[in-house]
């Protein structure tokens, strides 16, 4: 009795998958290293599987990973890849919109973490962030927005790790009657920006100033905030007076837009 034929194109996509659960979060070159499959062939195989929902590419660095649908025990990683799979595309048309980037934030413990960024889309020429990157609760925009949203029960909680820090930039943690005054106002203006002495990101594991302002919404499911999200500029073009006038709407938008695309793919 003959043995039943394969199919190629399966059996090429099936080594991409492998090569993708081997090495998550790989280059083009990567998987062409470990499939042998030649980048023509390989980029139509990959751009299949984006379309199907079982692979994805991220905007901040071009790097692919599985979908975290395929995923049947979700870690806390999974979680926070879901949010910035299902952000990435809001985030790029908002850029497209906008021309100004964004940054996608979700909490890591003792400081929040960059899981998406349209920075390699704007035409400003901005620094680089990297994802995973560390981001400070109390000094950025980004945790502003999300501690003044979130319930109270898991501010507190954060504040409290952060009391014991030994970092400058969680001082504020030990102060909370002006730390409670700085959340109330962000509350109420709806936006959280960079506190004054907030010079950027991290180079190197050390603060560097990136020359950029931000306004930063949560992202609302309910009662609970899932991340936050925000739109960054360079300082000389704009007061964040007049850039929240003229793109928070846009923002806040972009914010409800994501967060109704991830409950859609929950009920799926």
């Amino acid at each position: 009795m003959s043995s039943a034929k394969t199919i190629a194109s399966l059996e090429r996509g099936l080594r991409v998958l492998q090569a993708l659960q081997m090495q998550p979060d790989s280059s083009l070159h990567e998987i062409y290293n470990l499939t042998r499959i030649p980048k023509p062939t390989l980029l139509r195989i990959l751009h299949t599987l984006q379309q199907s929902g079982v692979a994805t590419r991220r905007l901040a660095d071009g790097r692919y990973r599985t979908g975290s649908n395929l995923t049947h025990s979700p870690t806390r990683r999974d979680h926070r890849d879901r949010i910035a799979e299902v952000a990435a595309p809001v985030m790029e048309r908002l850029c497209r919109r906008v021309s100004w980037p964004s940054d996608l934030m979700v909490p890591a413990g003792d400081h929040m973490e960059i899981r998406e960024t349209t920075r390699t889309r704007t035409p400003f020429i901005m620094m680089q962030e990297r994802v995973g990157l560390p981001v400070n609760w109390l000094l950025s925009g980004v945790g502003r927005a999300y501690l003044a949203f979130c319930p109270l029960k898991e501010r507190q909680q954060i504040i409290e790790l952060l009391r014991s820090s030994s970092k400058a930039e969680d001082r504020l943690a030990r102060d909370p009657k002006r730390l409670d005054a700085i959340l109330q106002e962000t509350h109420a203006r709806g936006f959280g920006t960079r506190d004054p002495s907030h010079v950027g990101g991290y180079y190197g594991g050390l603060p560097h100033a990136d020359g950029l302002l931000s306004i930063a919404v949560p992202l609302r499911d309910g009662a609970r905030v899932i991340g936050s999200i925000n739109m960054l500029w360079l300082k000389p073009a704009h007061t964040v007076e007049v850039f929240a006038s003229r793109y928070l709407p846009e923002l806040q938008a972009a914010a409800v837009e994501i967060v109704g695309s991830l409950r859609n793919r929950s009920r799926r």
